[in-house]
């Protein structure tokens, strides 16, 4: 019985730190409302041009573990994407997630209410893999832009 213990043990606290490893690479919800308060801040003070290229280019300040600035217009049209440049211009409004939800419509009804969350599925950034995600969306005021920024659940 105890040569089996120890493997086990070191096999338990493997998993334990392995899994808390990937917990702590995931974002909170609540690093995702900050990150969308400071991008909203640095939208202010660098004006539009030089914060959409921010929120797209700099890595090093706008992507944190697995969250990412993006920002998008009223209309559904994407102004800024910390993940996807390809995405910078595009209107998506019409775009369905695998459960044929469409998010971007709702990201603009909250974004039009002030603030709130929204749920879809969409790719995770480090596995590629399709997986269910809560976006915190702000809207900008004075403007028609929106900021969100979102965890996977």
């Amino acid at each position: 019985m105890k040569s089996l213990f120890r493997p086990l043990l070191a096999l338990f606290v493997s998993l334990a730190f392995v899994t808390g490893a990937s917990a702590q690479d995931n974002g909170t919800r609540e690093e995702a409302k900050a990150m969308t308060e400071a991008a909203i801040a640095h939208l202010k003070k660098a004006g539009n041009d030089k914060a959409f290229d921010d929120f797209t280019k700099d890595k090093a300040n706008w992507n944190k573990k697995d969250l990412y600035v993006f920002l998008f217009d009223t209309d559904g049209t994407i102004k800024a994407h910390g993940v996807n440049e390809k995405l910078v211009g595009k209107n998506l409004i019409g775009l369905k997630d695998q459960n044929g939800k469409e998010f971007v419509k709702e990201f603009v009804v909250v974004a039009n209410k002030g603030e709130g969350w929204v749920d879809y599925d969409w790719a995770h950034p480090v596995s590629k893999k399709v997986e269910g995600k809560t976006t915190f969306v702000k809207r900008v005021a004075g403007t028609n832009l929106a900021v969100a920024v979102g965890v996977y659940r």
